[in-house]
């Protein structure tokens, strides 16, 4: 996209070894915010991730979210001459990203202690599911696998059958953590003028979002209970199904609240009273002989009504919405929060990156094809087309089959 208004990233190159979810949802972070990412993939198939799905056109769902913004540079790091051109490039960069498994990186010599003397100005950032030391360093790592290590399985699901999170919470958590350390990096370098090296660790950024469970369970007390869609211990917190179909969320926050839950929403005032209800801790104890009551009356409702009810006694809900209702909402919509980005397979939509801003624009532009941008990277590095073609054509000679 292009924009007349600087960005708080111009001027700022990310080399990237990522595959996956953490290290790519981290650098397309620094992308919307006007870092040039250059994305190193393996010639051929490139990053694992393209070929999840083919949910997009033919393309992976997951590659499509976030790999916007970027140039892919296919280099096949076995070869000396791919490796070559890839320190070529860290002399020009700013930050270097990986989440290649464990060690992997040093073994190439793209570790920060061989790194920093070359380059005292890079930061380098590893993610790994670990962490760069301790005894489950060279453990592999998946994003689900993090959630069980994390107990985030303990505390999700149904009484009776814990469940991970829909979406890839241990990646992303990691990527954010990436994402917010290395813009740390790049302040205090401003001041220092030096690089400096993040160790960002799947387990760890789990364990600090883990805070609250981890609390509730300090000295040994019970953990919170799996209570599927409803709050460990509010209630009425959760889902409850309205009379149409639907389902709606809602939460009571005080006795206050509660109180305008029974007047203005179910029509009861006297249930307020009950004492099996009067409290927090009653309304817990006895929260299937309040679903029940409530059940009872939301099925006699469509679930707009419901929602109506709910608006005007100014208890905080939401509805139960499905991915298509996502596409379409209509406070996303209002507040032009789509744009549309290029593909291989031509334009998707997207949504911008969360946070408006008035002093500049995100990036968006296209996700790149394997290997889109490796003639022209390498000629900007002043090599010559013969030894593109070369480089190019021993990476063909590898792939055939």
């Amino acid at each position: 996209m292009v924009t007349s208004r600087p960005r708080p990233l111009d001027g700022i190159t990310v080399v990237s070894l990522e595959h996956a979810v953490a290290a790519p949802f981290c650098t397309r972070q620094l992308a919307d915010l006007g870092a040039r990412v250059v994305k190193v993939e393996r010639p051929g198939g490139g990053d694992f991730a393209r070929g999840y799905d083919q949910r997009v056109r033919g393309q992976s769902s997951h590659f499509t979210w976030i790999n916007r913004s970027k140039e892919s540079l296919a280099l096949d790091l076995k070869r000396p001459e791919a490796r070559a051109a890839l320190m070529e490039l860290l002399g020009r960069a700013d930050v270097l990203v990986q989440n290649l498994a464990p060690g992997a990186a040093a073994r190439m010599g793209l570790g920060y202690e061989s790194l920093r003397e070359a380059f005292p100005r890079l930061v380098v950032c590893d993610i790994s599911g670990y962490g760069a030391d301790g005894p489950y360093r060279d453990k592999k790592a998946y994003d689900l696998l993090i959630q069980s290590e994390a107990g985030f399985l303990s505390i999700t699901g149904t009484p009776e059958t814990p469940a991970k999170a829909g979406i890839s919470v241990a990646d992303i958590a990691a990527g954010m953590y990436a994402y917010t350390s290395i813009l740390s990096a790049l302040l205090l370098r401003g001041r220092t003028g030096e690089g400096s090296h993040i160790d960002v660790s799947m387990l760890e950024a789990m364990g600090e979002w883990m805070g609250y469970p981890m609390y509730y369970a300090f000295d040994g007390a019970p953990p919170p209970p799996r209570t599927g869609a409803s709050h460990a211990s509010i209630y009425p917190y959760g889902p409850f199904a309205a009379g149409d179909g639907g389902t709606v969320m809602l939460g009571l926050q005080n006795e206050r609240e509660w109180k305008a839950f029974c007047e203005g929403v179910l029509r009861d005032a006297a249930l307020a009273a009950e004492p099996r209800f009067d409290s927090n801790a009653r309304r817990n104890e006895h929260r299937e002989a309040l679903r029940a009551r409530i059940l009872a009356i939301f099925g006699t409702l469509a679930t707009e009504e419901v929602v109506r009810r709910l608006d005007e006694a100014g208890i905080a809900n939401a509805r139960v919405s499905d991915m298509a209702d996502l596409w379409a909402h209509p406070q996303l919509k209002a507040r032009e929060r789509w744009r549309t980005v290029g593909t291989p397979a031509g334009e998707v939509p997207a949504l911008l990156p969360p946070g408006v801003s008035s002093a500049f624009d995100y990036r968006m532009d296209p996700v790149p094809a394997v290997g889109e941008h490796t003639a022209a990277i390498l000629a900007e590095l002043g090599w010559t087309a013969e030894r593109i073609a070369g480089l190019q054509n021993d990476a063909a000679k590898e792939q055939a089959p």
